[in-house]
């Protein structure tokens, strides 16, 4: 592996660490939200950030291509290959988090469909 490679991966490594904390957060302001009812921009910010997230993550085969282009540049499976966070706290991410976002998603439907009728 060069060293631009070593750069590059531990520079994806650092994005795809931030992009995943900044979505964690958003997932559970999300469901603040529903449970709540608290709003302003900061949850529209929230959900243009989920709705981007999954349309990327959907449009790539439900992959994140992050992980593939650690790969390209030499990250190798196993503990912490494409983030800098321990492989045991990721795990699960996508069924968690995405179970926690649709539950999100749901209560804030509830809430703003009780004040519309």
């Amino acid at each position: 592996m060069s060293e631009n490679d070593v750069r590059r991966l531990a520079m994806v490594r650092v994005i795809h660490t931030v992009i995943y904390l900044v979505m964690a957060f958003s997932t559970f302001a999300l469901l603040f939200a529903g449970i709540t009812g608290a709003s302003g921009l900061w949850l529209w910010v929230v959900i243009a950030l989920l709705g981007t997230e999954t349309v990327v993550f959907v449009g790539s085969g439900l992959k994140c291509p992050l992980t593939a282009l650690a790969v390209r540049y030499g990250a190798e499976k196993g503990n912490v290959f494409d983030m800098l966070l321990p492989e045991r706290e990721t795990r699960y991410a996508f069924r968690f988090f995405g179970s926690v976002m649709v539950i999100g998603f749901l209560l804030l439907a509830a809430r703003w469909t009780a004040k519309i009728g």
